[in-house]
């Protein structure tokens, strides 16, 4: 988001919201919920958003949309990227071998954490998944009693199944 000069432009709350897609109730919610910082304010108090911010507010709709995660576990999330856009700020160059060496996995250890997180949240989909697929299965046998032909390999559990696997 820049302007006609090249300057990064900063956005009121109704654009901003405008163009994640959100309220601006919403906006004010993650930010009494510690999603995000207090955005920058203008003389009248209006809130402005960077484009920081509204980087962060689009990946707070991945990890709602795509992943389904919770605001506490978005919240864990966004802290772990901190802790690392932290880690990336204190990189000295100059630093001695442990000195990057501790950051480095403290680094590693932040991304581990997101990484189960997400393994924890697919575990959990996989679970939903697989007592569908058992419904189906079960949906099928009993399809077999009324039916000649039963309900086909269109649709059954086993077709379902196998086109996870593959």
């Amino acid at each position: 988001m820049t302007d006609t000069t090249g300057q990064e432009r900063f956005l009121q709350i109704g654009e901003a919201a405008e163009r994640a897609k959100l309220t601006q109730r919403t906006l004010r919610y993650y930010e009494e919920k510690g999603l995000l910082a207090p955005p920058t304010r203008m003389e009248g108090g209006f809130r402005l958003y960077s484009p920081e911010d509204m980087e962060r507010i689009e990946r707070i709709r991945q990890l709602k949309e795509l992943l389904g995660f919770s605001l506490a576990e978005i919240k864990e999330m966004l802290d772990a990227e901190d802790v690392r856009l932290q880690i990336r700020a204190g990189w000295r160059a100059d630093a001695d071998a442990a000195e990057k060496a501790e950051k480095l996995r403290r680094a590693r250890e932040v991304t581990l954490h997101q990484i189960q997180l997400i393994d924890q949240k697919m575990a959990k989909m996989a679970s939903m998944r697989e007592q569908l697929a058992e419904r189906i299965r079960k949906y099928d046998e009993a399809l077999l009693k009324y039916t000649d032909a039963g309900a086909g390999s269109e649709g059954t559990a086993q077709g379902s199944t196998a086109a996870t696997q593959s």
